[in-house]
């Protein structure tokens, strides 16, 4: 592996900061939730809370039913399935972006890793994604009677997307520095984004003009893998995870690259 490469580089760093990495997980998480009675609970409330007014906007008013291909005809399981990816990703990225800003005492007066702050946020996150996905698995034995192995293959699928997301907030937390519009940007960004992933409805229900918008989304495979294990109770395709690794992979080391190259001048514009 070429000695400049960027996972080489990441993977060292991670290595002898892994204690620093689990503080600033640990701080980001309390401080989130800081000063909350409800504490943690609130990452649980929250998207219980979406779930239920999407169910309602969707199914209720609009007579929205998943796709008639789909495991499940229960709209607020499917719905749910399909949005635990995109908040981990959505919430990764644009808690990222400002991120360096937001530590700029720690990268401008000590030698810190700046590397390792959006991957904190990630880890941060992940640990709401956990408690939400155990409720989605318990809400799919409770009501659909199913259990698979196949729930083995969600590590897999976290990773993937966990590739995905700290490259991009990689990109957008170098940009932020340099540009301070990244964020607002972003945010645009993420909202189109959300609607052409199939989240709501399936990817046969999208309108044919526009359907090549979701087979060029990274996150669809990545949804429609979390609906095939946790609504069917199989493995995911093979096709699918490939397609994910590769906008994975390829994402992880060009942010990694990019962010590179940006931070030698964040000490002088932070």
């Amino acid at each position: 592996m070429p000695r400049g490469f960027p996972g080489r580089h990441f993977a060292r760093i991670l290595m002898e900061r892994r204690g620093l990495l689990a503080g600033l997980v640990k701080r980001d998480f309390s401080m989130r939730y800081k000063g909350s009675v409800a504490g943690w609970i609130w990452g649980v409330i929250h998207p219980i809370v979406l779930l239920i007014s999407y169910t309602f906007v969707f199914s209720v008013c609009l007579k929205q039913t998943p796709g008639p291909g789909e495991a499940t005809q229960n709209f607020p399981l499917f719905l749910f399935a399909g949005m635990l990816p995109w908040l981990l990703f959505s919430e990764t990225v644009q808690r990222s972006a400002t991120s360096l800003i937001e530590q700029s005492t720690l990268i401008t007066k000590t030698v810190f890793p700046s590397e390792i702050v959006p991957v904190a946020i990630f880890l941060s996150s992940l640990a709401s994604h956990c408690i939400a996905v155990v409720l989605a698995i318990a809400g799919v034995a409770a009501l659909l009677h199913r259990g698979s192995p196949a729930l083995l293959a969600f590590p897999l699928l976290v990773l993937l997307l966990g590739l995905f997301a700290v490259g991009l907030a990689w990109i957008v937390a170098g940009l932020q520095v340099y540009l301070r519009d990244t964020a607002q940007i972003l945010i645009v960004i993420l909202t189109l984004w959300f609607w052409v992933t199939p989240i709501f409805i399936s990817a046969e229900k999208f309108p044919r003009k526009i359907r090549f918008l979701l087979w060029a989304n990274p996150l669809t495979p990545l949804v429609r893998a979390y609906r095939d294990i946790l609504l069917a109770g199989r493995w995911p395709r093979l096709s699918e995870l490939s397609v994910a690794a590769v906008w994975g992979v390829s994402v992880f080391l060009c942010g990694g690259l990019f962010f590179r190259q940006l931070k030698r001048g964040f000490a002088d514009v932070l």
